[in-house]
């Protein structure tokens, strides 16, 4: 906008510029015409005052354009604009970190993808891919997604009912995210040049917390690299054992003779990889605790793995779940006809 103002503005000082030369030369009888020199003042003046018009409706139209842009910013000041920036912030040769995240609605999702996006703002080269489990994109992840700032790719896919869990289900009855997360991988190698794009995979949950280091430590994965993940499998942590820099059991407590004994967070796999293995995704019948070791069984064997985070000294990412809130109030207040007002997103 401010380059356009500046060549309008040049060019009309331009304009005023040879009229004025000209109203000199005039002046010196340098031009002889039907009209004596009256009637050429004249009529300059008037194209001036026809000219000065003609700014002034323009500068009136930049006004009203500057006004729109400055609204437009407050409404999108954390999407378009921040959108733009992170793509100009883009290193060349730089890995893109292509993070995959499972999504479902329930009370507490917008606010775990709000406080994921807000860690992800600072991570440079980052391509976020959500993925809703929902037979249609929903309003709250599209408009959430559209204002966060991010790069991101919004897919949707819904998990049969008979493999969702019910209200009152343990976590761990049923496999959960496997049709999402493969849908992603299909987004990935649909849409990506295997000869020519380097990055990293990473399936970050929407329930973990990442340290920004974790990243860092990733970006460098040649086949697949692996880390500790804090508070999971009912232990202070779980984490890949490691000696002489080489990967060889797992720290855990269940099922550790599982082939890759380890949580969803506590890996990464090169791009080009993943690519060049279509056979490797997730499935939904499959044991309990065994989608990792189903995906990673078709890329890599344990000796390939690559340990980080100091040798799997360090926890860099928490299986935090947030707790399911309480809202037995809004049932009491419903009954009195004093309900919150739904149009309020959460």
């Amino acid at each position: 906008m401010a380059v356009i103002i500046f060549k309008r503005r040049f060019a009309l000082f331009l304009v005023l510029l040879l009229i004025f030369l000209f109203i000199m030369l005039l002046s010196q009888g340098y031009f002889c015409s039907n009209m004596d020199i009256d009637e050429e003042v004249k009529w300059v003046s008037k194209k001036v005052l026809e000219l000065s018009a003609k700014e002034r409706r323009l500068q009136l139209q930049e006004e009203r354009l500057l006004h729109l842009e400055k609204e437009l910013n407050k409404s999108y000041s954390n999407s378009a604009v921040s959108m733009l920036k992170q793509q100009q912030s883009f290193i060349k040769d730089l890995p893109t970190i292509y993070a995959i995240t499972p999504t479902y609605a329930r009370c507490v999702q917008k606010a775990e993808l709000t406080r994921l996006s807000q860690t992800f703002l600072h991570v440079r080269n980052f391509h976020w891919i959500v993925v809703e489990d929902a037979v249609e994109k929903t309003p709250l992840v599209t408009n959430f997604l559209r204002n966060c700032g991010l790069i991101y790719t919004h897919l949707n896919i819904a998990t049969p009912e008979d493999h969702k869990l019910q209200e009152n289900d343990p976590n761990w009855l049923k496999p959960r995210g496997v049709l999402q997360r493969n849908i992603a991988l299909k987004w990935l190698r649909d849409n990506l040049d295997v000869d020519n794009k380097q990055g990293v995979v990473y399936f970050a949950d929407d329930d973990n917390t990442y340290d920004l280091k974790l990243f860092d430590e990733m970006r460098s994965t040649k086949q697949v690299s692996v880390w500790p993940v804090g508070l999971v499998g009912a232990l202070r942590y779980e984490s890949p054992v490691v000696h002489n820099g080489k990967v060889t059991g797992w720290f855990t407590y269940w099922k550790p003779e599982r082939p890759f004994a380890m949580d969803m967070a506590g890996f990464a796999i090169n791009l080009q990889l993943m690519l060049k293995n279509p056979q490797a995704n997730f499935k939904i019948r499959v044991p309990r605790g065994y989608q990792e070791s189903e995906l990673l069984k078709h890329l890599v064997t344990m000796q390939d793995l690559e340990p980080k985070a100091e040798n799997c000294s360090k926890v860099l990412v928490w299986h935090t779940r947030t707790e399911k809130p309480k809202l037995k109030n809004e049932d009491k207040l419903k009954k009195t006809g004093q309900q919150s007002d739904p149009d309020i997103e959460v």
